[in-house]
């Protein structure tokens, strides 16, 4: 074993280290707990850890642990604290957490949303528990063309993630910005309170995790427009009946989606040609006054279903999974020939434009809709006739 270098040197700058096969060992950590730098190439290198311990006949032994490649987010500091970490599993390993993979990690952060003693958090639990299921655990069968294989994510142990494997995670998923930001915010949480929580989550994974960071401006409005013809075309290339129902429903009320998958027969009074939507919590509870298409819709849906059963269902008859509809929109528009982007959250802006370029009212459009009559007059204000028509009266000169 080489003499030990003074820990000086990669605190420095570790890169200035001679190229040679052998680690470099800075002085110990504590006893028998080593940290390493082996210098790869004139420009790389990467950290290891090494700790002499007894097996199990009594006999001391070197186990080593590489930590991962020095970068500019990845120094001594971070590299020692891995490698501390790292030497408490090994010290006591029959104190390792049953939490080893990621999708251990984010069952494990759903339970202790719904269970935390202070402030339970079942709303946030759900939320975190359904982007988990379309985009960590995975599904063993798939409605769809194309199965997703987003388990491949959750399999792996939080000791071999790395912000590689996150970034390509990310760009597999088949969703907007907006919602990969959403998703990566929970998954963060789960990971973060693993590394935090359990020795199995070293601190070199906290690291890697952080590395990855949200798509930027991905949450602003969405400006994209379908006119009647494009969302005809849409409604068209529509593969199955509980698709186009979805996609009618959407493009007549300009309601959310999932407000509309979670609506039973109950909340629909064809007699007063309304609905009531909302959850009474995030976005309230509101009555949505129903157009003659949306009315024929809805009757024809509630006609072979009890109270309680949901109106809108998959083509299995099991209900919609927050999102399952993403890709199958996104295959009908590029069917149809549509831009990039379009997604039913897309009918739903089209909706507003539609009704405020008729000349409906900003308030009649807000309660329709579910949507602040401040957050509607500072997206969509400019569209209103009506104001178009008082500022072309102002007369300055």
């Amino acid at each position: 074993m080489s003499k030990p270098i003074d820990k000086a040197k990669f605190r420095n700058d570790p890169k200035k280290c001679p190229v040679r096969t052998e680690p470099y060992w800075a002085a110990p950590i504590r006893r028998g707990q080593f940290l390493g730098f082996r210098k790869i190439s004139p420009l790389t290198g990467s950290w290891v850890a090494r700790i002499r311990i007894a097996d199990e006949t009594g006999k001391l032994v070197q186990k080593y642990n590489a930590l991962g490649d020095l970068t500019e987010r990845f120094g001594y500091d971070e590299a020692q604290a891995a490698a501390v970490a790292w030497f408490a599993t090994v010290e006591a390993p029959g104190t390792d957490s049953p939490i080893v993979t990621v999708a251990d990690a984010c069952r494990e952060y759903v339970r202790a949303l719904r269970e935390d003693k202070d402030e339970p958090r079942p709303a946030a639990a759900d939320d975190a528990e359904r982007r988990f299921e379309r985009t960590v655990y995975g599904r063993e069968k798939s409605t769809r063309k194309r199965a997703i294989e987003p388990n491949a994510l959750g399999k792996i142990k939080l000791t071999e993630l790395t912000t590689t494997r996150l970034e390509a995670w990310r760009a597999d998923l088949k969703i907007g910005k907006a919602s990969k930001n959403r998703t990566l915010t929970a998954l963060k949480a789960a990971l973060n309170m693993a590394a935090k929580n359990n020795k199995q989550a070293l601190a070199k994974m906290a690291l890697e995790v952080a590395g990855i960071t949200p798509f930027e401006k991905a949450g602003k409005r969405r400006d994209l427009f379908l006119d009647l013809k494009q969302r005809r075309a849409l409604l068209k290339a529509a593969k199955g009946r509980a698709l186009r129902d979805l996609i009618s429903a959407v493009m007549w009320t300009g309601a959310r989606a999932g407000e509309l998958t979670s609506a039973t027969v109950s909340q629909f009074d064809p007699r007063q040609k309304q609905i009531k939507l909302g959850d009474g919590k995030k976005t309230g509870e509101r009555v949505v006054t129903l157009s003659p298409a949306a009315l024929t819709l809805f009757k024809r849906l509630a006609k072979t279903r009890g109270p309680g059963d949901r109106l809108l269902t998959r083509d299995d008859g099991q209900p919609w999974a927050h999102s399952d509809w993403d890709e199958l929109v996104r295959d009908a528009a590029t069917a149809a020939k549509l831009p990039d982007g379009v997604c039913l959250y897309t009918l739903r802006h089209s909706y507003i434009t539609q009704a405020i370029e008729s000349n409906s009212s900003l308030l009649t459009v807000s309660r329709q809709v579910g949507t602040s009559l401040v957050m509607i007059d500072k997206h969509y204000g400019q569209t209103s006739k009506d104001s178009r028509k008082r500022l072309a009266a102002v007369r300055m000169v």
